[in-house]
């Protein structure tokens, strides 16, 4: 009676472990992201404190191109908190809708403007705790407002970008925005919190795209612990590896 040979199966293949989030990989990280995106800047258009506060509270399910399409409007009839304070809901309405959430919205720059007057004499405060407190801003705005219009870096703005290529990369874990700001402040030096948001929301928006990553054009493809098959399958290539001593700074 012949004996079947059995079939030579090939040991499982060991998935390689996530390297560690450390400071020094954050840096690395960084170090790319600026050589790869010199010009990343926050996108809202802005001319004060004041604006940049209610077009980031408008910016929430909204591109920032449609809302720098929307506030010259707004802030031409409605330049302050004063005048904004006293404004007719149906007219701020009017001039937002497109933005989407518009009623919501309206009800949130209005008391934004309303506890500005009250509170504070109409001028946004220089102080994390005291914005945090006014109708309408929420941790991720008030990291926006002081970065960007007084230089502050009280902490790292956190969206939908932040939070999709941070976890890609390794350097945070999980959904909730106020976690993951935590993780990323432990990781990052203060000074480079408010550049870090923008450095990653670029890269976010011009390669690390949610639905179609481009892995075989970024410059972090050989320090990102998931690099997408689906973006190659789609016809992107896999980069060659960087060689050693070349960009691992």
């Amino acid at each position: 009676m012949k004996i079947p040979r059995r079939a030579k199966t090939r040991p499982a293949r060991r998935r390689r472990s996530p390297a560690k989030p450390t400071p020094e990989r954050a840096r690395r990280i960084l170090d790319r992201l600026e050589e790869a995106h010199p010009d990343a800047r926050c996108a809202l258009e802005h001319g004060n404190a004041f604006e940049l506060a209610v077009a980031t509270i408008l910016s929430a399910q909204c591109t920032d191109e449609r809302v720098n399409m929307v506030t010259p409007g707004l802030f031409a009839r409605f330049p302050d908190a004063a005048a904004l304070a006293a404004a007719p809901p149906a007219e701020v309405e009017e001039i937002i809708r497109s933005t989407g959430f518009f009623r919501a919205k309206t009800k949130s720059i209005v008391g934004f403007a309303r506890g500005l007057l009250e509170r504070h004499g109409g001028l946004v405060p220089r102080d994390f705790a005291a914005m945090v407190k006014l109708p309408g801003i929420g941790r991720k705005t008030a990291n926006v407002v002081l970065g960007h219009a007084y230089g502050m870096n009280e902490g790292i703005a956190v969206d939908t970008h932040v939070l999709r290529v941070t976890n890609r990369l390794g350097l945070a874990e999980g959904d909730d925005p106020v976690k993951v700001e935590a993780q990323l402040m432990k990781l990052v030096p203060r000074a480079r919190w408010t550049r870090t948001t923008d450095l990653v929301i670029f890269h976010g928006r011009r390669v690390c795209d949610a639905r179609r990553p481009a892995c075989g054009r970024c410059t972090l493809f050989d320090l990102c612990r998931w690099p997408s098959k689906q973006a190659w399958a789609n016809g992107d290539k896999k980069p060659p590896r960087r060689a050693k001593g070349k960009g691992t700074r």
